[in-house]
């Protein structure tokens, strides 16, 4: 044991230093994303994360946007649980058969007005997936899609540049 603390100590610290501060590019970002939230959502908007079949990495992003440096909330952008409280579905994936039921009652669920994002290739295009026996391929193939936001995956910035083309003028 005081073998592995002295090596522990030997080592020295490994990680990479925090960042100084959000980029200034982003936060202009998303003063521009909370002005356009509190203009048509009235301060906040509700969204409900969906992965119909993804690998993960979409979702990382997404995650990302909740964490300290990107901290979304502060723009009025929050993620709920339930598609009943939600304006906004993010689908993440290709639509795996298996998800294409409850993607479509998850859609069903979210009240109008309700707007859809494909997030990543392979919600927009199907990806190398494409249509097959366990793929239905893009979301726009189940659901009715808003905007597609393009990338594998798309970088946090990316996401908040494809809900601002969401919320428009």
């Amino acid at each position: 044991m005081l073998r592995i603390l002295h090596r522990i100590l030997r080592t020295g610290t490994l990680t990479e230093a925090s960042p100084a501060g959000p980029d200034p590019a982003t936060e202009r970002l998303g003063i521009e994303v909370r002005r356009r939230v509190d203009k048509r959502f009235a301060g906040s908007l509700a969204i409900r994360e969906v992965d119909a079949g993804s690998c993960n990495g979409c979702e990382l992003e997404i995650h990302a946007l909740n964490n300290p440096y990107y901290d979304v909330e502060r723009f009025g952008v929050h993620f709920v649980a339930s598609p009943r409280h939600a304006d906004l579905l993010l689908v993440t994936g290709p639509v795996s058969r298996h998800m294409e039921a409850a993607l479509r009652r998850t859609w069903e669920a979210t009240p109008e007005p309700r707007y859809v994002i494909a997030a990543g290739d392979c919600a927009c295009h199907g990806g190398e997936f494409g249509i097959s026996y366990a793929s239905c391929g893009a979301v726009e193939r189940v659901i009715p899609v808003d905007v597609r936001i393009p990338g594998c995956p798309p970088a946090p910035e990316v996401l908040l540049r494809g809900i601002l083309s969401l919320l428009g003028d």
